[in-house]
């Protein structure tokens, strides 16, 4: 993850550099060159700000609508976790979605797919039952924070769609979810 930062802020410092060459006359084409790579050797924390301002930039002229929906919503946290058994909300998956109910309060005409699933263990209709119960409890809750209950499918995947494959306890508890999906 460093790494591509690095990489894109390296890259960033380049294109800026060509951009500025570009617009600058042949005499003082030097003059932009060796303020670039001074530019590059300055402190992480300036090239950062100033490639994440130009990265945002580029980004928002490259992305459709949806992409950056999709984006702003990513931001906001789409997976809730339940215990084994359970379909009850964690105060953690409550913050969530109060952050969810935030985002479509925002956006009135966004419509959302509430995904339940389940660990491996049991049986595929249990299962089946056990993803519908999380992914209505998901929606009634935003439903209780005043999102419309139009706005928000559900659908059961039980065990069939695992996010980790695995017969452990890490694979199992990351299994046993729900997942908001922007529709």
């Amino acid at each position: 993850m460093l790494k591509r930062l690095f990489i894109l802020c390296i890259g960033t410092v380049f294109l800026a550099a060509c951009e500025t060459a570009s617009t600058t006359s042949v005499d003082s084409a030097g003059d932009a060159s060796s303020s670039a790579s001074a530019s590059s050797t300055s402190s992480g924390t300036a090239s950062s700000s100033s490639s994440s301002s130009t990265a945002a930039a580029t980004e928002a002229e490259t992305l459709s609508p949806e992409e950056i929906l999709k984006k702003e919503f990513a931001k906001v946290g789409s997976t809730i976790l339940f215990d084994y058994d359970s379909s009850a909300l964690s105060d953690y998956a409550q913050r969530t979605l109060d952050r969810q109910a935030a985002f479509l309060k925002a956006r009135p005409q966004t419509r959302v797919l509430m995904g339940g699933h389940a660990d491996e263990r049991g049986t595929r209709e249990y299962n089946l039952a056990l993803g519908e119960r999380r992914a209505s409890a998901a929606r009634d809750y935003l439903v209780s924070k005043g999102i419309s209950s139009e706005r928000i499918r559900i659908i059961s995947y039980g065990k069939e769609r695992p996010a980790k494959v695995g017969s452990n306890e890490a694979a199992w508890r990351l299994n046993r979810r729900a997942e908001t999906r922007l529709n």
